[in-house]
């Protein structure tokens, strides 16, 4: 996978299409960070804009920025923030929550092995074409790989819990959300299901409540600019150790993301419906339809992820 090596400097050669293809970008890290268990961080990673996204997060802290800012100099504010693909890539990120949590809701409810299985494909082939990015697997690079596998792992398998509705939990879940979020294979929205918020924030994006929705978002600037500098810093001194970490996180989220599953355990939403709270993995019971439209589609987002890392390696070239 080619990623954009953005060092603390703006790209400035973008074209009206290129912003136009970052907000298609954005907008499907969008849909991925709606899922609970797929990570937007993983999309960012699969689309080649990973490490210029983090830069540009932690380049808001610029101390320059904001001596500017009190100047009211607003032309060098700009010149110092990557705006233009910020704003790009979170334009496509609003209009996807926005558009498509309705969709994937429902879709989640009536056609979980559908949705599970494309994101498969994605992610597997991610995993597949990231592995470029480390150039030399030391031995410090494979145990960081595993360790970040096994780190995943456990927590996409741990059960949610029942929290407060305050709005200082809620401006807690944004900030520990988005941190997950932004790391590829561990989901910001999975995160929320284990904080026991995640319905309760899916409504509030289709109910349009605004006090609700602030306050995680306050809660999740605050994280993804605090987290993006840590992550600035481990990929400028530690790139393959940071990058071989990533990739475990990825494999350990393929189990959460495996289609078919055994429900253990429910509980009951406040619409009085029953959401999984444990699950097993297991194989289809028999060869049907579904399930060869499923590993259909797991092929085809095998193949998309193969057909971005292609046109990428060649725009480089």
């Amino acid at each position: 996978m080619i990623i954009e090596k953005v060092q603390d400097k703006q790209v400035t050669s973008r074209t009206t299409k290129d912003y136009l293809i970052l907000a298609a970008k954005g907008f499907a890290m969008g849909a991925a960070d709606v899922v609970p268990g797929v990570s937007g961080g993983t999309m960012a990673f699969i689309l080649g804009i990973y490490e210029e996204l983090i830069n540009s997060i932690k380049n808001l802290v610029n101390p320059q920025i904001f001596r500017n800012l009190f100047n009211f100099n607003i032309k060098e504010v700009l010149a110092l923030v990557s705006w233009q693909f910020l704003g790009a890539l979170g334009l496509g990120i609003l209009l996807a929550i926005f558009s498509l949590a309705h969709f994937l809701e429902s879709a989640l409810t009536h056609y979980p092995a559908l949705v599970w299985s494309f994101f498969l494909g994605l992610v597997i082939a991610s995993i597949i074409t990231v592995t470029k990015r480390v150039k030399e697997w030391e031995s410090s690079n494979i145990m960081a790989m595993i360790s970040g596998t096994l780190m995943a792992y456990y927590i996409v398998g741990m059960v949610p819990v029942q929290t407060p509705d305050a709005a200082w939990f809620l401006f807690l879940s944004g900030f520990i959300a988005i941190c997950a979020m932004i790391l590829p294979g561990i989901s910001g929205s999975f995160i929320l299901v284990l904080m026991g918020k995640y319905q309760y924030i899916l409504a509030a994006v289709n109910d349009r409540d605004f006090v609700t929705l602030i306050l995680v978002a306050a809660g999740a600037a605050v994280g993804l600019v605090t987290f993006a500098q840590v992550l600035g810093w481990l990929f400028k001194q530690y790139h393959d150790l940071t990058v071989a970490l990533l990739i475990g996180f990825m494999i350990g989220s393929l189990r959460k993301i495996w289609p078919w599953k055994e429900t253990l355990q429910t509980v009951i939403d406040r619409h009085g419906e029953a959401i999984p709270v444990v699950q097993n993995n297991i194989l289809p019971e028999a060869w049907t339809g579904q399930v060869t439209l499923a590993l259909g589609l797991a092929l085809i987002g095998f193949v998309i992820v193969f057909i971005l890392d292609y046109y990428a390696s060649t725009t480089e070239a």
